[in-house]
């Protein structure tokens, strides 16, 4: 005898029969785009017309004996009735999907928007600490210009120790270099 699983008991059933029609929002949509594109060309209206002449013509001359449509052609325009009954619900759907991927096109255009305006805001907060940063630091010109001033006071300095020492030896024999020592053991000084 089988065993008696409680736990089978808790689980659904499951319908394993299979769909004939496929009825999603997906398939029904992509379908209607694809009506909707063909109804849109050239070739729909070229075929159109040739239907409705050879329809016309067959109806209107006297080749048949037979005339399924007589002359206010009622089936045609029952034919034109349904075809744009058919028409306008699928031409909508078309619609109503672009109009949802125009949307999440548009919701990932704003995000890359906003990641663009923060990325744009943060390298102009680094340019300016750059800039600030650059400012500070001494430029090339500044520093020539600088080191220039100052060897034009040593020469200065220079100039006037050389006349200072010039004043105070007598002869040239007292123009020396002097040594260490020398300035401070020297009394006129």
């Amino acid at each position: 005898m089988a065993e008696y699983i409680r736990s089978d008991l808790g689980t659904p059933v499951y319908s394993r029969r299979r769909k004939f029609l496929r009825f999603d929002d997906d398939t029904v949509g992509a379908g209607a785009e694809k009506v909707a594109r063909f109804f849109g060309t050239g070739q729909y209206l070229m075929w159109q017309t040739v239907m409705v002449i050879v329809w016309i013509a067959l109806n209107a001359g006297g080749w048949f004996i037979w005339k399924w449509d007589p002359y206010p052609f009622i089936l045609l325009n029952l034919a034109f009735s349904t075809q744009a009954a058919y028409a306008a619900p699928l031409i909508l759907l078309a619609q109503n999907r672009q109009e949802d991927r125009d949307k999440v096109t548009l919701s990932a255009d704003r995000r890359r928007a906003e990641e663009t305006k923060a990325d744009t805001e943060f390298l102009a907060r680094e340019l300016a600490a750059v800039r600030l940063a650059v400012g500070e630091m001494v430029s090339r010109d500044y520093l020539r210009h600088e080191l220039e001033d100052l060897r034009g006071l040593l020469e200065r300095l220079e100039a006037k120790l050389d006349d200072v020492s010039a004043d105070v030896n007598d002869s040239a024999a007292d123009l020396y270099e002097p040594i260490q020592g020398d300035l401070a053991e020297d009394p006129d000084r």
